[in-house]
């Protein structure tokens, strides 16, 4: 009977360990923008993002805002970032490692495609 017990723990232990999410669901490093708020010019990023997951920027997010621009990837994944929130319209990649974009590269939302 206790081999049974310490199987079934040991089984629910693995199985918890597989189902937690790691590091791989993220991509590592920063991702920088600019972005306009009350006439003045602020610098955003975000930390370790989420993979695969769409990022809409609070800072770009609502209609009478003005887009986020001039993207840098210091991220270990490639950025693909979208001219409208919820990663939607034009899109523009960025590579990983240093892929940036100018201030005519205007978006709301990215994606890390790791």
């Amino acid at each position: 009977m206790r081999f049974r017990t310490s199987l079934a723990v040991a089984l629910g232990a693995l199985t918890l360990a597989v189902s937690l999410p790691t590091s791989a669901h993220a991509a590592t490093g920063q991702f920088f923008f600019t972005y306009n708020r009350d006439g003045k010019t602020l610098e955003g990023y975000l930390r370790d993002p989420r993979a695969r997951y769409c990022i809409t920027l609070e800072e770009a997010a609502k209609p009478d805002s003005t887009p986020a621009y001039s993207p840098r990837n210091r991220t270990n994944s490639i950025a693909t970032v979208y001219t409208d929130v919820d990663c939607e319209g034009e899109s523009f990649p960025l590579k990983s490692g240093g892929g940036h974009g100018g201030a005519n590269v205007k978006f709301r939302s990215v994606v890390f495609n790791q």
